[in-house]
């Protein structure tokens, strides 16, 4: 974590990701589209430009950069938790609970697949999978730094699922409304195939007033599965560190501490414990280190490795969220 005696190594890296996420911010005010994605090509066009002020091996910058994108991201993960009220699975019923963890798991395996026959770096893989499966750029945060995912897979992975969110809020509705769907169905529907709350929320209320509703709690299910996901995913990695013989460092693999702290904010919330404007207020001081995190994210890519993946990646990303919509589809015909 930062170190107060050493602040000024991280101050300029710091105030450039501020402002490249106050720049994104206002940006997002003229165009609909993900204020994390703006965030992250804003950096990536940042970054580029200045690409030895920011990546250079002396450069001021780096260290500030480096810690915005990773222990500020990590803290605004845990303060997510938040948002969580696990109380909401009561709503759901068993039906809806058994499309949602079906949705997740086709989705994630999917996007492994699709990565292996595309070839495409299964780490990047993996995060567009996770991302269009559980909760977006929240889900690939969390699950990013314990599959030791590289900066720029992130940055591809976050701007590629927002993009299909973004397609999604006009698609899934129409979608709802030509498979003949109620509105309950129809919130059921967006809830589970939309990457980000604000998405699934938007699609939702564009169909009714019911079906913004269940669109809501449905997506706010899919969030509370990234805790179960993370732990398992902790558990493979740690049995695939155990299994290198050349690495047993490695093989120490451990519940991640901001994971514990997203756990714990849950139960405050899910408890009640604090008035409603303080927990607004722990959400609203998380997006917004979010945002800033995913600027410092953008400053870190570098173009190259856009150019070498994100043809493929595309491919994978659009053909994925296609098979989701269509397997979401299916389940709440029959079930």
């Amino acid at each position: 974590m930062l170190n107060i005696s050493n602040y000024k190594r991280y101050a300029k890296g710091l105030v450039a990701s501020i402002a490249v996420a106050v720049v994104a911010s206002i940006i997002t005010n003229f165009i609909s589209f993900s204020t994390a994605t703006v965030a992250i090509i804003l950096g990536m066009i940042v970054g580029n430009k200045f690409y030895d002020t920011f990546h250079s091996d002396d450069s001021e910058f780096k260290s500030g950069v480096k810690f915005a994108e990773k222990d500020l991201l990590m803290f605004a993960i845990a303060l997510m938790g938040i948002n969580l009220n696990f109380t909401m699975l009561a709503n759901l019923g068993i039906k809806t609970i058994l499309i949602i963890v079906l949705g997740m798991m086709f989705t994630i395996f999917m996007g492994i697949f699709l990565g292996k026959l595309f070839k495409l770096n299964s780490k990047l893989a993996l995060m567009i999978g996770i991302g269009n499966g559980v909760c977006g750029s929240s889900a690939i945060a969390a699950t990013s730094s314990i599959a030791k995912v590289k900066s720029g897979d992130i940055g591809i992975s976050i701007a590629l699922v927002n993009l299909m969110g973004t397609v999604g809020i006009f698609l899934a509705p129409a979608l709802a409304h030509l498979l003949g769907f109620s509105d309950v169905q129809s919130g059921v529907f967006t809830g589970n195939t939309l990457q980000a709350i604000g998405q699934a929320v938007a699609a939702g209320f564009s169909i009714s007033e019911e079906s913004g509703h269940y669109a809501t709690v449905v997506k706010m299910g899919r969030v509370l599965l990234l805790v179960p996901l993370v732990l398992i995913l902790i558990y493979i990695v740690k049995k695939e560190n155990s299994n290198d013989e050349e690495s047993s460092e490695k093989a120490k693999v451990g519940v991640p501490s901001f994971i514990l702290w997203f756990v714990f904010f849950s139960v405050i919330a899910s408890l009640g414990l604090l008035p409603k404007g303080i927990e607004e207020l722990i959400a609203s001081v998380s997006y917004y280190i979010t945002l800033i995190a995913m600027s410092a994210i953008g400053l870190m890519i570098h173009f190259g490795t856009i150019v070498k993946t994100a043809g493929t990646a595309f491919k994978v990303s659009s053909l994925l969220f296609a098979l989701q919509l269509i397997f979401s589809g299916l389940l709440i015909s029959l079930l």
